[in-house]
């Protein structure tokens, strides 16, 4: 059986029903470091958050996500990327954030942004922990890159703020950001 076979025949969490949306914001001249958004309503099952994204970093840049302002060592991340030519894997533990996805910088083909979509589950069941899965790639023509990756937060409050953000950079001007609800 193939790997993707595999995977479907499992009991994961399927994210089905009517997405709702919450907020949307876009990123104006001057660029920004951090997206926030914050008062999220509770009356969702699940929240997906929709990343169109490009940093002004030279090569390619890391976005993350954090919770509730937690920048305690809470979080931990596992991911699967590749480029076309290579691929790497990564795990750990008790760290500060979660990150997403690759973005790319200022040195890849014009106009070019990495799309991202963040599935947060559970979000508001005070009675576990977190889980977050995430897709990402971008094209350059012919090179790019594409990863899956998959996150805990290891706190059992509601998630009611969630905030994205690239250290040391900014994402630039029309960066979009869009978050849903979805209810079962």
């Amino acid at each position: 059986m193939s790997l993707l076979g595999i995977i479907a025949s499992q009991n994961y969490p399927r994210i089905t029903g009517s997405y709702e949306s919450i907020a949307t914001t876009t990123v104006g001249s001057g660029g920004t470091s951090t997206i926030t958004f914050s008062s999220i309503p509770s009356g969702y099952e699940h929240l997906q958050l929709r990343i169109l994204g490009r940093s002004t970093a030279t090569g390619t840049d890391q976005i993350s996500i954090r919770f509730n302002s937690d920048t305690g060592s809470n979080y931990s991340e596992h991911f699967l990327r590749g480029d076309g030519s290579s691929a790497s894997a990564y795990g750990g533990a008790n760290v500060s954030a979660v990150q997403t996805g690759v973005l790319p910088g200022t040195n890849q083909t014009a106009s070019v942004f990495g799309g991202l979509i963040v599935d947060i589950l559970d979000y508001k069941n005070t009675n576990k922990y977190k889980t977050v899965r995430m897709i990402t790639a971008f094209d350059n023509n012919g090179s790019g890159s594409v990863g899956l990756y998959s996150a805990g937060w290891r706190n059992t409050n509601a998630i009611t703020q969630i905030e994205a953000f690239v250290t040391g950079y900014n994402f630039v001007q029309y960066s979009s950001f869009a978050l849903y609800g979805i209810k079962s």
